[in-house]
């Protein structure tokens, strides 16, 4: 089973490798800060190569979408869970776009379709 969700990049720790039974592994925990009424961080394990490059590229406090499961095992009696991302999406903007500043922005557009709709008479009782 697989979950997903949309957080702020909070922390990226420093990459960790070693040599096992099946060769070279790479691994990479990052921190991720939801955005509900009251946030909770989730450390985040990253396994894949190409997953850890894309974290590389993102800057802190950046929003992002998580996609990962929940994995649990057992070693000499003790249970140990890990959250595993495989996937992951910036949902930031670009910086050399910032939305607020273009004039086709989403929020102009809705308030222009609202605005076009609207007689006269009803655009002046409008409380902007």
């Amino acid at each position: 089973m697989s979950y997903e969700v949309n957080c702020k990049l909070m922390e990226v720790q420093s990459e960790q490798s070693g040599e096992g039974k099946n060769g070279r592994w790479v691994k990479q925990t990052f921190i991720g800060e939801t955005m509900d009424q009251y946030p909770k961080k989730i450390a985040f394990t990253a396994f894949n190569e190409q997953l850890i490059t894309q974290l590389k590229g993102m800057s802190m406090g950046s929003t992002v979408k998580v996609n990962f499961r929940v994995e649990s095992r057992e070693y000499n009696g003790k249970w140990y869970t890990d959250v595993r991302a495989f996937g992951l999406t910036s949902m930031s903007a670009p910086a050399s776009q910032p939305m607020s500043s273009q004039g086709d922005s989403y929020g102009e557009q809705v308030l222009n379709n609202t605005m076009e709709g609207l007689t006269q008479s009803d655009a002046g009782d409008l409380p902007f």
